[in-house]
């Protein structure tokens, strides 16, 4: 009996000795079931920062921040409620709460997950009185971008819902946050878009919050995003935008000495405060779905223009560099380049040097210059090695290639390889079966970035800073050090002297001479890019004024005819503005603002 007694005894101490150490573990060791009751009545709200601001190159505000409301809801503490009347107050149908109600519970269940977005001042005083009646929701304060001027909406870009691949690839966000998807907001989201920070409250079973937890202990603060400050005129967009307006087409404006872009505007536009707040789907399907205006279509990144005769330029350098032309050089001239059955026609006759061939634009001058380099069997035994270092050369001019700088979405052009006409000819093929490329047509397709760069090279004679928009970060005095690299195309100094001359004489006495500017000396060319869907483009580029230029300018204004008839005024007109800040040609620039293209 004593041994059974002391078996009894052993066994119960046993057990309650376990269940000591049970008790020991989950009241004292094990914090988990403690969190979850604090959890019943705590909140952890994200904190977002504000993005940062972003600054023209005069320090004029672009973009700046309102207030702005997010509806998060936590799956597991909802009950019961009125949906119809959450619905009235968030305008949607009952349906598409459920189904973003749906779509939060796959998320989490646990952690807060957006239900509407951006909602305004108005309608979050409105939801704050009623919110007691939603239990498991809540109200986040956001911050909601705003543009003080509708210009330069496809250069800023613009701020969207984070995708479901970004949520995989970076842990920074969650189903909800906003990330840059266009322009500077998505070139520079890593700068714009700060640090989260945490805010821990006491909620009671109203769901109304009752102050802070700890005093703040556990809180930490949010840091907002960096400013930028762009190489942008704000003046200088605007007014380019005014001048195309009621034309397709782009202006390119860009200081040579750094490769800062001043304006880049692509019209028909829209205004960018059509995409910010509750409205921005609605919005954003519109301006998708006007296929006429194309308004979401960057044409200055974008589009692929042949760039007509102001091309001639590059097709003279390539020729003076080879060695097959020299400044003095003439070619008869009687109308046109002849191939046979086929002319290339030209309203020039003459025998013009390389001066006076771009003064007056023959296109005879550089189909021969273009033909005796690709010819040239001295240096290179067939047409395949001839073209390929002709294509290099054309590369090395920012042409076919993309610069990869803080412009996103920019497209590369089209220069074809030698295997594109190996295959078309069945690599039976010789200069004049291109011959078109040297004028600027035929299958040659450039962007109003590229051709802009290009009148860059040609104002620096033989180098480029790669073209970009943003030039300090963080603070004024905090230069964006990213392209600073001096590029040289491979073209000697010397040769750019008479395309230079050429361009002055194109404006004092030849077709561009509507681009003269009194008090300024501009050198410039006019282009007529063909079009064989209507009207040719009109086209111009120019550098001004000759000695230590500021501005260079591409503008083509598409179905607007010959290069002087609309690109050269508007490109002048820019160009007096940006060196003047004011326009005297007034009866110039009513003819231009009157003009419509569409």
């Amino acid at each position: 009996m004593n041994n059974r007694y002391r078996v009894v005894v052993l066994i119960i101490l046993g057990v309650t000795l376990v269940f000591l150490v049970r008790l020991f573990h989950l009241q004292v060791l094990d914090s988990s079931y403690n969190e979850s009751a604090e959890n019943n009545a705590l909140r952890r709200i994200v904190e977002h920062p504000a993005r940062g601001l972003i600054y023209d190159r005069n320090d004029s505000l672009l973009v700046y921040n309102d207030a702005a409301y997010d509806l998060m809801v936590v799956p597991n503490e909802m009950r019961e409620f009125d949906t119809t009347d959450l619905c009235r107050i968030l305008d949607i149908s009952k349906e598409e709460l459920t189904r973003r109600i749906e779509k939060a519970r796959k998320f989490s269940k646990m952690h807060p997950t957006l239900v509407a977005q951006q909602m305004s001042k108005s309608d979050y005083g409105y939801l704050q009185e009623k919110l007691y009646k939603f239990p498991g929701f809540f109200v986040q304060n956001r911050t909601l971008r705003h543009y003080p001027k509708p210009i330069a909406a496809h250069i800023l870009g613009y701020v969207g819902e984070v995708n479901e691949k970004k949520l995989e690839e970076d842990e920074y966000y969650q189903l909800g946050d906003y990330i840059g998807i266009s322009g500077i907001e998505k070139a520079y989201e890593q700068e714009l878009r700060g640090t989260k920070g945490k805010t821990v409250v006491l909620v009671d079973v109203h769901n109304r919050v009752r102050g802070s937890y700890k005093n703040g202990e556990e809180d930490e603060p949010s840091m907002q995003g960096l400013s930028l400050w762009s190489t942008l005129d704000a003046q200088l967009q605007e007014y380019g935008e005014k001048l195309m307006h009621n034309k397709r087409g782009s202006i390119v404006a860009i200081e040579p000495a750094t490769g800062e872009i001043l304006c880049i505007v692509s019209m028909p536009s829209y205004d960018p405060n059509l995409l910010v707040g509750s409205a921005r789907s609605r919005n954003y399907t519109a301006l998708m779905q006007d296929l006429k205006q194309r308004p979401l279509f960057n044409r200055a990144l974008m589009a692929m223009y042949p760039p007509g005769s102001t091309f001639k330029m590059a097709t003279a350098l390539i020729a003076l560099q080879e060695g097959v032309i020299t400044p003095k050089t003439t070619y008869s001239c009687g109308g046109g380049y002849n191939m046979g059955s086929h002319t290339v026609k030209c309203h020039h006759v003459g025998n013009p040097d390389l001066v006076h061939a771009i003064t007056v634009s023959c296109n005879t001058y550089f189909c021969r210059a273009f033909y005796n380099t690709l010819s040239n069997r001295r240096r290179y035994s067939t047409i395949q090695e001839s073209y390929q270092a002709w294509k290099d050369y054309i590369n090395a001019l920012g042409f076919g290639v993309k610069f990869d700088s803080d412009l996103p979405y920019e497209l590369r052009g089209i220069i074809p390889s030698v295997e594109f006409f190996d295959n078309r000819y069945r690599k039976s093929w010789n200069a004049n079966s291109v011959i078109s490329m040297s004028i600027g047509q035929g299958e040659a397709g450039t962007t109003p970035l590229q051709m802009a760069n290009f009148v860059a090279i040609i104002a620096n004679k033989g180098y480029y800073y790669k073209p970009h928009v943003i030039k300090a970060i963080g603070t004024r005095d905090t230069p964006n050090d990213r392209y600073t690299e001096r590029i040289d195309c491979g073209i000697d100094k010397k040769h750019f002297d008479a395309i230079l001359d050429g361009m002055e004489q194109a404006v004092l006495t030849g077709t561009a001479r509507i681009a003269q500017i009194p008090g300024i000396k501009v050198l410039g060319k006019t282009g007529t890019a063909q079009n064989p869907h209507g009207k040719d483009h009109s086209v111009f580029v120019s550098i001004a004024p000759k000695e230590n230029p500021k501005i260079v300018v591409f503008c083509l204004v598409e179905n607007g005819g010959f290069g002087s008839e609309a690109a050269a005024p508007i490109a002048s007109l820019i160009t007096e503005f940006y060196l003047n800040r004011e326009v005297k040609r007034k009866e110039l620039e009513q003819r231009i603002l009157s003009k419509s293209t569409l």
